[in-house]
């Protein structure tokens, strides 16, 4: 479904800078999949979504799409794909119903097929009793699901969405998510999406791809980018003995599945193991054998951010919130400049 060779986008910023916005993205998305891309501000993201979309040129490299060349054909291209951006979408004046309307009527259905259309998906958004309002008077979770219906309404094979869910509250980015998903199952569709919020990457998506400075640095199922680059985190507490540090690092690095020891005080150890289930209850027994009292253990489950954090040594949470609180700093610039 989308298939791309060294892909890249540079934005000049005057004669002396020149932004590398995405540095040769190679990427595969086969039918079907739900395909989340990861990454902080800055990172690329929505540059290679534009890409894909036939918003922007690619500087260099191919992508093709649904079958079609971005730069050769780009109208073959938008023909097939639905398109939720990060803003919305629809104009604050019109009435919903008629904002569903047209945007059918843009695709080339016919005015009959145009109207079934709009109250089909107004159905299954849940956006029928608001069908006469005007868009202005949505609420931000109402938006974005007109938003998901206007991108659906010619029924693409791929939809591309660019942090839907951005700026809504937990239940309604639960609801939303719950009209997607459902969406994708009765239109057979592949979707790819950007998203700074990773329990929706880590729940939903089939493969977790990181972006970090224009390349993908990862690309996994989240379980495994979990488990391969993060591992569990034990954080052991164990009652003071005198000149003990060196011999507990030493009896807990010997357990099968430690892959590293660290230290945080004297009694105070963070261990990175796989297996965290199975290799906590033999991680205690030797150190009770060591002659140790453990006074606390407790076991934490990886998170994509710890995959990132792995991966480039910061978390992408702080990273994301470090570019969104200074937007003079390329990493801010390099999207903004995108769109």
């Amino acid at each position: 479904m989308i298939h791309t060779t060294a892909l890249t986008k540079d934005f000049v910023v005057s004669r002396t800078e020149t932004v590398h916005a995405v540095k040769g993205i190679n990427l595969t998305v086969e039918p079907g999949e739900l395909v989340a891309v990861l990454g902080p501000n800055g990172a690329g993201k929505t540059t290679t979504m534009r890409m894909l979309t036939s918003l922007i040129h690619p500087t260099s490299g191919t992508a093709r799409v649904a079958g079609y060349d971005v730069a050769t054909d780009p109208s073959q291209v938008r023909r097939r794909i639905g398109y939720v951006g990060q803003g919305n979408g629809a104009g604050h004046t019109q009435l919903v119903r008629d904002e569903m309307y047209t945007q059918g009527v843009i695709y080339g259905l016919d005015r009959r097929s145009a109207a079934r259309r709009a109250d089909e998906l107004l159905a299954a958004l849940d956006l029928v009793p608001l069908a006469k309002r005007k868009v202005s008077d949505l609420s931000g979770g109402q938006r974005r699901r007109l938003d998901v219906a206007m991108g659906l309404v010619h029924a693409p094979s791929l939809l591309f969405l660019d942090e839907p869910s951005t700026g809504l509250d937990p239940q309604n980015r639960a609801n939303l998510w719950e009209h997607i998903l459902r969406m994708r199952v009765e239109h057979e569709m592949t979707i790819m999406l950007t998203t700074h919020y990773l329990d929706e990457a880590d729940s939903m998506a089939e493969r977790v791809v990181v972006v970090d400075h224009g390349e993908i640095i990862a690309d996994d199922t989240a379980e495994n980018l979990k488990n391969n680059l993060a591992g569990d985190r034990v954080v052991l507490s164990v009652a003071p003995m005198p000149d003990a540090g060196a011999h507990l690092e030493q009896v807990v690095s010997r357990v099968e599945h430690v892959r590293e020891v660290t230290t945080d005080s004297p009694g105070h150890l963070t261990v990175r193991v796989d297996q965290g289930p199975h290799t906590l209850p033999r991680l205690l027994r030797a150190v009770d054998a060591a002659g140790f009292t453990v006074t606390a253990a407790e076991l934490h489950r990886p998170t994509l951010d710890d995959v990132f954090l792995g991966l480039t040594g910061r978390s992408l949470r702080e990273s994301s919130a470090a570019a969104e609180t200074d937007p003079a700093s390329p990493d801010a610039a390099t999207d903004k400049d995108a769109a």
